[in-house]
C-alpha cells in the first residue's frame, strides 16, 4: 500500500527562507508545502488540510509576532494532537523552549543542508505510518 504524499506547513518565513526550505523539502522528500503568514492563515489552513508537520519560524516574517504562541495553539487543540511541530530557530534555548511546549527538535535555517537536519524531517516525513489527521 502505497501511502498518500504528506503535507507540510510552514509558518512565518521570509520569501527567501520559505523558497529554500520548499525546495528541500520537495526535493528530498517530495512532500506539498504549504505556507502561512499569520497565526489567523495558519489556524484556518490547519483547520481544513491533514497537514503532518508544522515548521513555525521563531518570529513571524509579517508583523515579528511570536511563533511560539502559534505552537501553544496547535498542542491545546485535541484535534492536531498528532501533528508533527518543529521549531525553525538558530538559537538551542529557543529549540529546548519548543520541546518543552510540545515540539520535536527543530532546525535553524543555517543548519537546513546539514545531514541532521535531514535525518530529523526524514523521521516525519519518510515513515512508513499512514498519512492522517
Amino acid at each position: 500500500m502505497t501511502n498518500a504524499k504528506k503535507t507540510v506547513l510552514s509558518i512565518g518565513q521570509c520569501r527567501p527562507d520559505q523558497a529554500a526550505i520548499s525546495h528541500f523539502l520537495t526535493t528530498h522528500f517530495n512532500v506539498t508545502v504549504l505556507t502561512a503568514d499569520s497565526m489567523a492563515d495558519s489556524l484556518e489552513l490547519l483547520s481544513r488540510t491533514p497537514v503532518q508537520l508544522v515548521l513555525i519560524n521563531r518570529k513571524l516574517d509579517l508583523d515579528y509576532s511570536d511563533g511560539m504562541e502559534i505552537l501553544k495553539e496547535i498542542r491545546n487543540r485535541k484535534e492536531w494532537e498528532s501533528i508533527v511541530v518543529m521549531l525553525v530557530s538558530n538559537y538551542p534555548e529557543w529549540q529546548e523552549k519548543a520541546v518543552a511546549m510540545g515540539a520535536v527538535p527543530g532546525f535553524g535555517k543555517a543548519e537546513l543542508n546539514q545531514q541532521k537536519t535531514r535525518d530529523r524531517l526524514a523521521s516525519v516525513l519518510l515513515t512508513s505510518e499512514p498519512v492522517v489527521r
